[in-house]
């Protein structure tokens, strides 16, 4: 028998406990709870506090006059960030050179839509790209439900935002234009014009969709070929080996054509079959010019090298300057869409949150509309074969030396 779902604290819920039932909410950010001799009194008392929550007549209320400025509140919240976020730094550039000095100063219940249009609104007379104030909103709301959490504001400026404040910072970026590597001949002319070990991270970049950092993460123990799969585990950030940036593991198909170049590249490097911790692009510990760089840990292979080569390669073979994202990712994606790929399969193997952001492949794929689409309204318009249209016959003009009839009889009178 299917587990029959309970509602979540946000919309409030029941349950029996023993001989009463419970009742549970959430209120400022918190969870409550109560108890009922009946469910008949349980739905009851659930339907009053649900409405005093939403009339915000319920519990005690925090002081929020009296809370902290948001300088003050997010020192703390921005060094937990700085454990549990991988972009922590990209978050704490956006606060200090954009938010502090806007709503630093001010507490959370004195930040409202009107302030937030007007931050908006002087950030892109400045200059600032769209997405920037895009991410640095969203940002705020997110510090925003971590204030509520500690009690000092009651409700999330950001969620009240109309529609018109929020197409202001809407990226005009048309995500399905994004350029990529068009004919598989020419990904096979990019991998023969790069030189080792970038052509190697090129073709599992082009044919996994494998990001650079996950390119450098990858490890011989994560390629099954006889099960034909590679199972995407770690990543290599800043330098270093990590998790990756949803901290979940993921499968991709080994693509045939990928086989016979990691096969040689494992003979290569040296690696054995059963290697259990091997690297398939090894960290060096030598500086440029082949001169050892002792007492340093090993360093990776840096991303803007490998951007750099790709450059090089595009342009001996007259292709259009593109970014490593495009040319290995974006390629993948797009020609696994192109040649029938699901769409859904496609969310797994590239490690989407959602099929949404899948989707923006989904205007390359053959088949988008089926052939019933086509004759949905199906007319004869042609005008039958054979049928003569009468004209209307053209008017006769008249001759300028010729004189008119009615000319001559008023001369003859």
């Amino acid at each position: 028998m299917a587990r029959k779902r309970r509602r979540g604290f946000g919309a409030g819920g029941i349950r029996k406990r023993g001989d009463r039932w419970q009742i549970a909410w959430r209120e400022n950010g918190r969870r409550r709870y109560a108890a009922a001799p009946d469910e008949q009194t349980a739905k009851r008392m659930l339907a009053k506090i649900l409405s005093d929550v939403a009339l915000g007549t319920v519990g005690l209320r925090p002081a929020v006059t009296d809370a902290p400025t948001l300088a003050e509140l997010a020192e703390p919240w921005l060094k937990r960030r700085e454990r549990t976020h991988r972009a922590w730094m990209d978050d704490a550039s956006r606060w200090k050179v954009h938010l502090k000095p806007a709503f630093g100063h001010l507490r959370p219940c004195e930040i409202d839509s009107g302030k937030l249009r007007a931050f908006v609104e002087t950030k892109l007379g400045e200059g600032l790209a769209a997405s920037t104030c895009g991410h640095c909103i969203r940002l705020l709301s997110t510090f925003f439900s971590d204030v509520i959490e500690g009690g000092h504001a009651t409700t999330n400026p950001v969620a009240s935002l109309p529609r018109s404040t929020r197409r202001l910072y809407q990226s005009t970026y048309d995500t399905r234009s994004t350029p990529f590597l068009e004919k598989l001949d020419d990904v096979r002319r990019v991998f023969l014009a790069l030189e080792e070990p970038f052509n190697v991270m090129f073709a599992v970049g082009a044919f996994a969709g494998l990001r650079v950092g996950e390119m450098l993460g990858l490890r011989w123990q994560d390629v099954d070929f006889d099960g034909r799969r590679i199972h995407v585990t770690q990543q290599v950030q800043d330098g270093e080996v990590g998790p990756l940036k949803d901290d979940e593991s993921r499968t991709v198909p080994l693509m045939a054509s990928l086989v016979p170049i990691l096969k040689g590249w494992r003979l290569k490097t040296g690696a054995t079959a059963d290697a259990t911790g091997g690297l398939l692009f090894r960290p060096h510990d030598v500086r440029a010019g082949g001169r050892p760089d002792l007492g340093s840990p090993p360093r990776f292979i840096r991303p803007e090298t490998l951007r750099k080569h790709l450059a090089s390669a595009l342009k001996d073979c007259g292709l259009p300057a593109i970014t490593i994202y495009q040319a290995t990712r974006h390629t993948f994606a797009s020609q696994f869409v192109l040649n029938g790929g699901s769409i859904e399969v496609l969310r797994q193997v590239m490690g989407h949150s959602s099929v949404v952001v899948t989707e923006r492949y989904s205007h390359l794929k053959p088949d988008l509309f089926r052939e019933t689409v086509y004759t949905t309204m199906s007319v004869d318009l042609v005008a039958p074969k054979g049928d003569v249209v009468p004209l209307p016959a053209p008017k006769q003009r008249m001759v300028a030396d010729e004189p008119s009839p009615l000319f001559e009889a008023q001369a003859t009178a």
